[in-house]
């Protein structure tokens, strides 16, 4: 590419300079370089750049800090950033602050010469970037692997927009956790997100659950009740497996969308709502759409921003880290101290396949806080579904599979002789369930004991014997 354009380089590594220096040299682009902040802006008084590239994480005047200042004093001027540190929050912050293009290192040379070209066109044009700042934390998101950098520039380049978003990706890649990063780095941040799985809920209850019901509506309706759709008024609503809603509400979802109001079931006066909505799948929508389970003008409506999010087995450079965060979580939730995961315990969860993506090495995680023995995790402290060879695994993950092959593979290790061979399962069950309950519930015993089916005495008794 040739080009008069100047490029002012901003980092603190004297290597990365040199090279990314004679790379756009090559490139024909008149560059200046500088090793922070303050020497930026000190030349900044006397000439001005056509495009900077700059780092995030420097001594003194930071590069969220230049993005700031630039921000405010020449918010035409494209900033390309680049970090090591590939955190959501630092790719939110550097979008919100006004960044071009986000670069995580290493990055290849020809990506950034791309990256900055780009930013030379965006100039030339004299588009603008966004430079409104939020500052709200995801922890769960977490990710270094390509992909889930993608999904952070995503979530980065939406910050300031409302529009309609459908997540797909396999079963447990954390979709609804993408949906509130979405929505607490929104405009719509300080209103309600309100969740509700379309599976989860009978066919006959969902319009009422979506739309609300007037007392006397139906059968059973005996006060007036406020939907889902009324709640989330200026916020977000997040509709996970939205394949499985009905044609009927797809129809009344539909026309809220176009309308911005809807009628309660049994209601004779419309109720106007402000909503921005995030749909999610694990199926194809395509599909059902030429099978004619849904509703083409719809799919069309919901697909304005697809966002896929990768499977666990696509990004297994996260898995150490994500494990980590899980440990720690969990013996946080457990009040005891976390633990290790030794080298070769590491090498074989990178090595298996995850077919229940992060929710299976999470749910893993929290089983091996409460199961291994040790502080330090080994091999044979896994899961038996783990140590499992990947290819005697079911072709299709279904967790009432991998519970029944486990069972019989650890039943058939007991001779025939043997007696009350179900008791150590069933403490082994009752430890997990019980743990469970206890954090669905933060605690509330009564609601942990309700939920598993027993009285309160015995949940005192159990709480005694299996978490002593």
């Amino acid at each position: 590419m040739t080009t008069n354009a100047q490029l002012w380089i901003i980092d603190d590594d004297d290597s990365i300079r040199w090279v990314l220096e004679k790379a756009f040299a090559d490139s024909r682009y008149h560059v200046r370089s500088f090793a922070n902040g303050e020497d930026f802006f000190s030349a900044l008084k006397t000439d001005a750049p056509t495009v900077v590239l700059t780092d995030i994480r420097m001594p003194g005047e930071n590069g969220l800090a230049v993005l700031e200042k630039l921000g405010r004093e020449q918010p035409q001027l494209p900033v390309v950033v680049m970090t090591a540190h590939s955190d959501l929050e630092t790719t939110v912050k550097a979008f919100q602050g006004g960044a071009f293009e986000y670069l995580a290192k290493p990055f290849d040379i020809d990506e950034a010469i791309t990256a900055v070209d780009r930013a030379l066109q965006h100039a030339r044009q004299s588009e603008t970037t966004a430079n409104e700042s939020i500052d709200n934390s995801v922890p769960e998101l977490i990710g270094e692997a390509a992909p889930m950098q993608d999904v952070f520039r995503a979530i980065g380049r939406l910050s300031s927009s409302s529009v309609s978003v459908l997540l797909t990706g396999e079963t447990g890649t954390g979709k609804e956790v993408v949906a509130r990063a979405l929505h607490k780095h929104s405009p719509r941040a300080e209103k309600p997100f309100i969740a509700l799985n379309m599976a989860a809920i009978p066919a006959d209850l969902i319009e009422s659950e979506l739309f609300g019901h007037e007392r006397g509506a139906f059968t059973g309706a005996d006060r007036k009740r406020v939907g889902r759709f009324q709640q989330a008024d200026g916020g977000t609503l997040f509709l996970d497996e939205i394949g499985d809603m009905p044609l009927p509400v797809q129809t009344r979802l539909l026309r809220v969308l176009a309308e911005g109001q809807f009628y309660p079931v049994g209601a004779h006066q419309p109720v106007k709502v402000d909503v921005r909505v995030i749909a999610a799948t694990h199926r194809e929508l395509e599909q059902l759409v030429d099978k004619g389970q849904f509703r083409d003008d719809l799919y069309h409506r919901l697909n304005v921003i697809r966002l896929r999010l990768p499977p666990l087995r696509e990004r297994t450079e996260d898995i150490a880290t994500l494990a980590k965060h899980f440990l720690k979580k969990s013996a946080e939730e457990l009040n005891v101290t976390p633990k290790t995961l030794l080298n070769e315990t590491l090498s074989k969860l990178m090595s298996y396949s995850w077919p229940g993506n992060v929710r299976q090495l999470e749910n893993t995680c929290r089983w091996l806080t409460v199961m291994a023995p040790g502080q330090n995790i080994g091999v044979n402290d896994l899961p038996e579904d783990i140590l499992v060879p990947a290819d005697s695994e079911p072709e299709n993950f279904t967790g009432e599979l991998t519970w029944l092959h486990w069972l019989e593979r650890e039943l058939e290790k007991h001779p025939l002789e043997a007696q009350d061979v179900l008791q150590s399962y069933q403490h082994q069950l009752e430890k997990i369930a019980l743990q469970i309950a206890l954090q669905r519930f933060s605690g509330h015993k009564q609601k942990a004991a309700t939920w598993l089916g027993w009285g309160r005495n015995t949940l005192t008794r159990k709480l005694k014997t299996l978490l002593k």
